[in-house]
């Protein structure tokens, strides 16, 4: 069996994103998408995703761009003199202190919760932050704490997951650079050795808007945004017969 998870990352950093992760579900092969709380939620995009129950929706754990939901005086680890996060996700773990980033990170669930009505799908974080040490650790106690799926970039941090028997994809695709990453070609390549198993492939499609102007990965979200929805992807998956899925569907 070969299953696919299309996650779209970043939900709710712009409008602009969040109108191309609806497009790319409704037109295209994203599953699943992961929303930024902390940011400021547009309440007609809101009611749109809240009224596309296919579309899985996940929790983007975010110590790396914005304010938090916390008091700045009650986290100052974890933010700059104005009161912001700081975007260098190595750093920002190697500053923060432990019991700041969890009343940080159980803020976010709890507003995703009274946001949607739900729980989250799964977790996973922006700029990777659940990778580096310590709060690795941290975000693996949330995962066990909650029940819910976890992202696992490599294998080494995947075994970690399974030890804890924590449900989390058996593969995991996608990156950003100066360069779309999610040509179509490399989609089409992709999807013809796709390994057996459940595989996560991240991307981030997204309209470019003027909010996007300070982001490293702006208009490349356009490209991306465009493979995924090209009828020749669609049409390749059905051929394989890969099977796509969100997170929901890890649950133990």
């Amino acid at each position: 069996m070969r299953a696919l998870i299309v996650n779209a990352d970043d939900w709710s950093l712009t409008g602009g994103v969040s109108r191309g992760i609806l497009e790319a579900h409704r037109r295209g092969v994203v599953t699943s998408t992961t929303a930024l709380v902390n940011l400021p939620v547009d309440e007609a995009l809101l009611s749109e995703i809240l009224a596309t129950p296919t579309l899985g929706v996940g929790l983007h754990l975010n110590l790396t761009w914005g304010r938090p939901l916390s008091p700045p005086e009650a986290v100052p680890s974890l933010v700059d003199d104005e009161g912001r996060f700081r975007r260098d996700p190595e750093a920002v773990a190697a500053r923060a202190k432990p019991i700041e980033a969890r009343q940080e990170l159980e803020a976010q669930i709890e507003t995703f919760a009274a946001l949607f009505g739900r729980r989250p799908t799964h977790l996973d974080s922006h700029h990777h932050l659940h990778r580096y040490p310590p709060l690795d650790e941290l975000v693996l106690d949330l995962a066990l704490a909650t029940g819910l799926p976890l992202r696992s970039q490599d294998p080494g941090f995947r075994a970690r997951l399974r030890e804890r028997r924590l449900p989390t994809p058996d593969h995991f695709l996608g990156d950003v650079g100066a360069e779309p990453y999610w040509t179509l070609s490399r989609l089409l390549d992709t999807l013809a050795v796709l390994e057996e198993g459940v595989t996560e492939l991240m991307c981030h499609p997204g309209h470019y808007d003027e909010a996007l102007a300070g982001s490293r990965y702006g208009r490349q979200r356009e490209a991306e945004l465009a493979s995924l929805v090209n009828p020749e992807v669609r049409a390749t998956v059905e051929r394989l017969g890969i099977r796509l899925l969100h997170f929901g569907a890890l649950r133990p």
